[in-house]
This record gives C-alpha cells, structure tokens and sequence, in this order.
C-alpha cells in the first residue's frame, strides 16, 4: 500500500500550509479518495523533515476545511473532494420561538442593575465634568478606572495586582481576544479544555488557530493529559476557566492548579485565565497567586452585575502588559470609559457588591430548585453556579434530548457545542438556570426537562 507523501515544491508559503494544500489538491485530482488513511503525524513529519508540530498544524488546517477527520484509536481519514457544509456556528445561539423557555446562556437576573445605572448616569450628568468619558481615553483604561478594578478583584476575586498591571476591555469576549492575539498568530497551538467556552472556539476559528482540546475529569483539567498536550504539540498557550468551569461547572481543586501552573512554568506555555464565575464562590485561589509571571488573568461584570455592562478587565504580567495594550489600541483604541466610569462608580459606593451578592443569591436559590426536580444522578457541577451540567441517561443521545425538549417547549445547549475540534462529545446538555426571566419559569422548564428524562427514549430515539 503506498503511503501519501504531499509534494511540497508544488506549494509556496508556510509548511503546514503547503501540506494542507497538497492534500486539498490530491482529494480534488482524485488521486486520495474517501476513506484513505493518512500518515500519523509523527510519520508524514519524519518523510517530510518538517516538525510534527507542522503536520499538526496542517492536519487541524485540512480538517477546519472540511478535507479530513480524525477517530479515536484509528486514525486520521480522507473525508471526500468536497469540503463538507460549514454549520452555521451561531445556530444554537439564535433567539427561539416565543413561547419557548430558554435556557442556552449563562446570564445575571437582573437584580436592580437597571434602576441603579438611570441614578449614575444621571449623576455623571449632573457632575460637570463628563468631557473625559466622551473623548478617546488611553489604550489601558483611565487611571481612575484601572484603580477600580484592583479595589474590585481584590474583593470579590482574590486577586493581588496593581493599576498599572490592568487593562480595560470590553467584557471577557475581547479580553480573550486581546490576551490571544498578542500571544498567537495563525497557525499556533492553542491548549484549551477538551469541552470549553464556546466563544473560545470561535476566537480560535477566525484567527485561524489550532485549538487543542486537554482532557477533564471532575476536578477539571488533567495534569498528565496536559504535560503530554505541551510535550507533543508546543502551544503558545493554555486557556482554562478553573473556577465554574463551562460548561460542566466544577471547581478545579487547589492543589491541581498548582499543578497545572508547574507543568506550563516547565514547558515555557502562557496560562490565560478566565474567572468571569470567580465571584460566586471564595475558594481556591485563582492561578493568577500561583503564578502570575506566567499567566494573563481577565474577568468580567457580565455575570455578576449586568450582561449588558461590557467591562472587562485583564491582568498581565509586565513581559506582556505593552504587547496587549498594543493589540487593544489595534482592535478597539481603547475601551469605553463611559461603562468604565459606570462600573467604577458602582465599585466605589457599594452597588456592585450589593449586585454581586443578589447573583450570588438568586443562583443558589435556582441550583436548589434544580436539584429537587432533576434526578440527581444526571445532574453535577457546584452548587453555586449559574448553570449545570447533565448527563443523559442510556439510552437518550444528545440530538434526540434536545430535539424532544424543545418540542415540549424548553431549549437547552447540547455538548457538541463546547467539543473542540472532533473530540466526541458526550451524551449531555448544559442549562443555563438564571436565563429565565423568573424562578417559576426556571422551575417550568426544568420539569420539562424531567419529563423528557422520563419518556421512553426509544421512542423519539434517531435512527443512524
């Protein structure tokens, strides 16, 4: 059986690049058909005398193309000439029917947000002095408001830092934008939890990055998985949500994030940080204390104040803080010191902490009523969350749960959406609990979803 070597001379430009276009060109010529296999990595990099980075830069090139796909314990495959249809990556994200319950983002209750942002702003007016907020603000953030944001974090997040290590974004989204352009550029390894924050997955699309999923198990990232990930793949970084970890909502122990730090110290691989849930809960201590040399740390008010307020604030170490304000003054020039001021404000006279703790409170109080209608065998994650994982009974399949519940009128996220790349996804949906506009409407759609847990699968089951 001859074995495909791609004719690299053919094709100008970036190595791993080259490949992928040999392969597209080969399927096209009919000269690879549907089904073949492909080298492993370490052989096509061995006959090339390329890396095996590169070739997996140019596998994970192919397959965002559509050419290929991998399996599990058998290999990498030739998928057809035709690149297959590109879903629509927003499909699950689209506003429901109205009658619908729906529960597929993890968002505040607004808990007095509005009625306390119609006082401030009202009270900046009144001020006099609201030229600054409407005129082209540094890069980083106004002085006043990176102050803030210590104040902040230091209460509700634990973290150490300084003004002039902050900078402002606009909600977690960008920050992740920002702290991934500075450290990556097309064609890097990106590490990221094997089921991880959906807007990651498309930061890494349309960067064109390789996104590399670890895997979990219930305390969160595996450190052997990792250290393996760093050793095979050299990624430029890791990013993690360790506390409420989304989708599945569990709490990376402390002693494990001790362990994540060293092993990224080791291979020399930057930790980006996401603790957007890091206020519902005290303890353990963010990565940032462990290692913040090496780890770029952001949050957001999204989750805990108001989803609209699109602050966001981003801690670097000093090797990085110019390169990110760099990429801020590329992608926006800086954030909005109107929100800024907003969120600064709230920060000095007590509202954020008295919209923090209304969070707080009202999760828990739908994390309880959740766990008295689910079965709790299907249901984990922590307690204090805003939203839950669960796990589909045999012999329910993702695709079947989802489509019967919102037949029945309730809409939930199924794994797929959080998979990355074709790792497959588990049999299980995440619900977002504070997305309903009341806790009775939280408790209706959460029946729903019993009731379909309890119907017969077999009767809705798909047939493959």
């Amino acid at each position: 059986m001859t074995v495909w070597t791609p004719d690299l001379a053919a094709h100008p430009g970036p190595r791993y690049r080259a490949i992928a276009d040999a392969l597209a060109n080969d399927i096209a010529g009919g000269r690879l058909s549907a089904g073949t296999r492909l080298p492993t990595h370490r052989d096509l990099a061995y006959r090339l005398g390329v890396t095996v980075g590169t070739v997996t830069r140019a596998y994970a090139e192919a397959e965002r193309r559509g050419l290929i796909g991998g399996e599990v314990g058998r290999g990498t495959f030739v998928l057809g000439s035709q690149p297959l249809p590109h879903p629509d990556p927003l499909a699950w994200h689209r506003p429901p029917e109205a009658s619908a319950i729906n529960m597929t983002v993890i968002t505040p209750k607004q808990s007095g947000a509005e009625k306390a942002i119609a006082a401030t702003l009202a009270a900046i007016a009144a001020s006099g002095s609201a030229e600054h907020l409407i005129s082209y603000a540094p890069h980083a953030g106004l002085p006043a408001h990176r102050t803030a944001a210590v104040q902040w974090m230091a209460r509700q997040h634990r973290v150490e830092t300084t003004p002039e290590s902050v900078l402002l974004t606009t909600g977690a989204q960008n920050g992740m934008a920002v702290a991934i352009s500075a450290l990556a550029r097309a064609g890097d390894v990106i590490l990221a939890e094997r089921m991880t924050n959906y807007g990651m997955k498309a930061l890494a699309a349309s960067l064109d990055l390789h996104l590399e999923g670890v895997a979990l198990d219930a305390h969160g990232l595996v450190p052997d998985a990792l250290d393996a990930a760093c050793r095979r793949l050299a990624p430029k970084a890791l990013y993690i949500v360790p506390t409420l970890q989304n989708p599945t909502a569990t709490i990376m122990p402390q002693e494990r994030r001790m362990e994540i730090a060293a092993i990224c110290r080791r291979h020399g691989v930057t930790i980006i940080e996401d603790d957007v849930f890091g206020f519902l809960v005290r303890d353990p201590l963010p990565i940032h204390r462990i290692a913040p040399d090496i780890t770029v740390y952001m949050t957001s008010l999204s989750k805990s104040m108001s989803a609209g307020l699109r602050v966001g604030y981003v801690v670097a170490p000093p090797a990085l803080t110019t390169r990110i304000e760099a990429v801020i003054r590329a992608l926006m020039y800086s954030a909005p010191p109107l929100v800024g001021e907003v969120a600064a404000r709230w920060i000095q006279d007590g509202t954020a902490d008295r919209l923090a703790d209304a969070q707080r409170s009202e999760g828990i109080a739908r994390q309880a009523i959740a766990r008295a209608i689910l079965p709790p065998a299907v249901v984990s994650g922590h307690p204090a969350a805003q939203h839950l994982w669960m796990t589909l009974p045999e012999p329910w399949r993702r695709e079947d749960f989802l489509a019967e519940s919102r037949r029945r009128g309730v809409i939930v996220t199924g794994a797929d959406v959080f998979a990355v790349g074709r790792n497959p996804a588990p049999h299980g949906v995440r619900i977002g609990l504070c997305q309903p506009n009341s806790r009775d409407e939280a408790a209706r759609g959460l029946h729903l979803l019993a009731d379909v847990l309890s119907t017969p699968a077999t009767a809705t089951l798909s047939i493959v």
